[in-house]
């Protein structure tokens, strides 16, 4: 449709402005920011509402909807908040009903819900068409004295009506009650407390405004959540009350029980603050399912509307205590994240205890003054009232005349003001006064109100006029409000002493770790595989599944705390005893429940940081011969997801990690034999995405298999070398002379058809044995002096005798003082 020029002002080319894009939408974002974090996300520090229970909470004052009142349907409460007071859909206004009504969400529920209004099951709430509510009593506290001019007003959103900014608040709500919610760029999460140890501090404040937060908290213990439960240590509790932020832990409530001649049990009566119940109940289910956790025969739900009761029968030989401590660490035991964080005149600020405490005391004082104004400014009115009615019964005869003879009630008045100095308002009174009130009787009462009304006008200017009266009136009336709601603590504290976890339950021994080139993995006592002679077929060390071959063998301490690289130059953080243990014949359980490995990645060396020391750093070793080494502090935090140990070229893998201090000479083997010595210094240390630099020459499709860390000085130990057919030798370290990195090396082993390629090099000591595993899943425990002591450049001797299709995959050390303490293992396993 054209637009007629002549209708376009004059002035509009005038009233353009100019603005850069930029500028206009951080504006515009700052705005709304604002808006919702004031408008919407964040409570009151003085009433500890959000704008949306605010409204609904006065709507259903203005409605009469008390707690003496019947039941009014939910919808019509949504209905009467979004037409009047907050424009934003019905839902949302109705979920924040909802939780107010929740007696498992709010630890004081100031709504009176009727009807299903959820449960911790996480059930939603029914329609509001099928549920009803009302006030609670308490929740009345919080809109007393709401219309003698406490608080301030807006227009609501249509400017049709006025709402109050902040209601008079006769508790504490916000440390009450607690609050959540997340605004932009920022978020709040106050835990709920006992109303009575929350206005003892408060009071404490009053009487003494110099209090620490100290002084509070030996009032407010802690947070007191609806659901009970217990908080582990005050340490973090104090740290949130002094800094308005904190994590605390909060266990469930259980018992184990013992049965005489029956198997234990588990029962749990009361479980953390937003715990749903029936999905944690189903998590432990999928976990027994998995195997994730061990000596779970059965799990029952029997909680009633009386309380909570989850049953968690153990199988008979199952330890009580490593299930519970299973139990704690996934599911029964939650942190609760404290964030004091509220609006002060409009600004969020992050609170201590002590702060909010006041900033609620200063709005009481306001309240309770403006309260003291209004209701002096009444009774001063009304003292005025009675004062004319008590002059014209002195009166009275003059005063029945004038009113006589007057033509009109104007003229009354009139002569009335004339005659005795009246006010208007007092005149008013007078010519309506009845005949009735002229009795004895009726005047003594008219003397009393006035006296009791001049009692009150003087108690009034005393709070107005001293502060101190001003706080015994919020005192009082603070400890009438406990006086009437005020329960026993629902949640307790135990302390946070070192007590028995899962690892202090699992024996400290030595094992085989098992992997697969398919990611399966399994742990084996040591103590299962006595050593051999060498060239025996050694013993089934596991059902290796149709296309998967071994790929990794390694001895590890149960309570070890292992860093495990991949092939991909990643590295991941794992506990020994987290590997589940399983017999010789079993396949092992898929690794994927333990590591977070992509496809095709798959672990080829394992360090245990119980080694570490300060000055020391991991030396790694790639396929194609590139070296570097990398600070250990630097694999200190690693994430679930793991993180890079090494960026590598395509086509590469990382093949090797070893620990070193700076002193040591690395070594490094190839597929075809060969080996070089260099000084590690050769190698400078990098960060953890560095590549390295090249530390040996390869030829043709030769690849490093493995590298050594050796004593500089030429200690007593050898190098070990094994072949994919299963011959070795040893050679002393010294024979290999030490050279510059990136050289073609020396001949350590001559392979070719009898021997094949090059499987494994380590540094062996003369008491030390040896775990040989093939890729078929036989495995062979030898003592490394069974093999001959040999010079460089020779062809070794069978070590381990292996089927024509079967080849070495893996071998690891068993040191000497570990081999020395398994000595006493079970009988051999028979040969097969």
């Amino acid at each position: 449709m054209s637009t007629d020029s002549s209708d376009i002002p004059d002035d509009v080319a005038e009233r353009v402005r100019n603005v850069r894009v930029e500028d206009e939408m951080e504006q515009s974002y700052i705005d709304y920011a604002m808006s919702v974090i004031a408008g919407r996300a964040l409570p009151d520090v003085r009433d500890g509402l959000k704008p949306v229970h605010r409204r609904i909470l006065y709507a259903m004052h203005r409605s009469g909807i008390t707690s003496g009142a019947s039941h009014r349907k939910s919808s019509n409460i949504v209905g009467d908040t979004m037409g009047d007071f907050h424009p934003h859909g019905d839902q949302s206004i109705y979920d924040a009903l909802a939780r107010m009504a929740q007696d498992f969400s709010m630890r004081y529920p100031l709504i009176d819900g009727q009807g299903n209004f959820g449960s911790v099951d996480g059930d939603p709430p029914a329609a509001m068409r099928y549920t009803e509510a009302r006030m609670a009593p308490i929740a009345e506290e919080l809109l007393a004295d709401i219309d003698m001019d406490t608080v301030d007003w807006q227009s609501n959103y249509d400017d049709r009506l006025q709402e109050p900014e902040v209601l008079p608040s006769a508790f504490p709500n916000l440390l009450v009650n607690g609050s959540s919610g997340i605004a932009v760029g920022m978020s709040t999460n106050i835990p709920p407390h006992n109303l009575g140890e929350v206005i003892d501090a408060t009071v404490e404040l009053i009487e003494n405004p110099d209090a620490t937060v100290e002084d509070l908290m030996e009032h407010v213990k802690g947070p007191d959540f609806p659901t009970g439960a217990n908080i582990v240590g005050r340490n973090a509790v104090h740290a949130a009350y002094k800094t308005g932020r904190g994590r605390i832990r909060v266990r469930a409530e259980y018992e184990v029980e013992e049965r005489e001649g029956k198997a234990d049990r588990i029962i749990i009566t009361e479980l953390p603050f937003q715990t749903n119940k029936a999905r944690m109940v189903e998590k432990i289910a999928n976990s027994v399912n998995e195997g994730t956790i061990d000596g779970i025969r059965d799990l029952r739900d029997e909680s009633d509307r009386d309380g909570i009761r989850i049953v968690v029968e153990l199988k008979r030989n199952a330890m009580a205590e490593v299930v519970k401590n299973q139990l704690l660490e996934s599911y029964l035991e939650k942190t609760f994240g404290v964030i004091n964080l509220a609006l002060v005149d409009g600004e969020p600020q992050v609170l201590t205890l002590k702060e909010t405490l006041q900033h609620y005391l200063d709005h009481r004082k306001e309240v309770v003054t403006r309260r003291s104004e209004y209701e002096l400014g009444e009774a001063q009115d009304r003292a005025h009232i009675l004062e004319g009615r008590l002059r014209a019964l002195e009166h009275v005869d003059d005063v029945v005349d004038i009113i006589q003879n007057s033509e009109d009630r104007d003229e009354a008045k009139a002569e009335l003001m004339d005659a005795y100095d009246f006010s208007e308002e007092q005149v008013e009174h007078i010519v309506r006064m009845q005949l009735g009130s002229l009795t004895s009787l009726e005047a003594a009462e008219i003397k009393d109100e006035y006296d009791d009304v001049t009692d009150r006008i003087e108690r009034l200017e005393e709070i107005l006029g001293d502060e101190s009266e001003l706080l015994e009136v919020i005192e009082d009336e603070l400890l009438e409000v406990k006086d009437e709601y005020d329960d026993d603590r629902r949640t307790s504290f135990i302390e946070n002493t070192d007590e028995v976890t899962r690892e202090d339950l699992i024996a400290e021994e030595d094992v085989v770790v098992v992997l697969t080139e398919q990611d399966y993995v399994k742990r084996m006592p040591v103590a299962q595989f006595d050593a051999q002679n060498r060239g025996g077929k050694g013993i089934i060390g596991g059902d290796i599944k149709e296309g998967d071959r071994v790929s990794k063998v390694f001895r590890a301490n149960t309570h070890d705390h292992l860093l495990c690289f991949t092939n991909h130059g990643q590295v991941y953080r794992l506990k020994a005893y987290e590997i589940p243990e399983m017999s010789r014949t079993a396949r092992g359980k898929s690794a994927i429940n333990l590591l977070d490995l992509d496809d095709g990645e798959e672990l080829t060396a394992v360090v245990n940081t119980d080694d570490f020391e300060d000055d020391e750093s991991l030396s790694m070793v790639t396929r194609h011969g590139y070296v570097k080494r990398t600070a250990a502090e630097e694999f200190d935090n690693i994430l679930s997801t793991g993180i890079i140990a090494a960026s590598l070229n395509d086509g590469d893998e990382l093949v090797d990690v070893q620990v070193t201090d700076g002193t040591k000479d690395l070594l490094l083997a190839t597929a075809h034999g060969m080996a070089i010595r260099f000084d590690e210094s050769e190698a400078r240390e990098m960060g953890r995405n560095a590549r390295g630099v090249r530390g040996v020459k390869l030829e043709g499709d030769d690849e490093v298999v493995g590298m050594v860390a050796a004593d500089s000085e030429n200690g007593d130990e050898d190098l070990l070398t094994v072949t994919e057919r299963g011959y070795g030798k040893r050679t002393p370290i010294s024979e290999y002379r030490k050279q510059s990195r990136n050289g073609k090396g020396l001949v350590d082993i001559k392979t070719g058809d009898r021997n094949g390629s090059v499987t494994s090099a380590k540094a062996v000591g003369p008491d030390d044995e040896l775990i040989i595993m093939s890729q078929d899943g036989q495995i062979m425990r030898i003592r490394s002096a069974d093999i001959s002591e040999v010079g460089r450049n020779t062809m070794g001797v069978k070590v381990m005798e292996l089927e024509a299709t079967d080849s070495v995959a893996s071998v690891d050390v068993l040191p000497a003082k570990v081999a020395e303490s398994e000595s006493d293992a079970d009988e051999p396993e028979a040969e097969n």
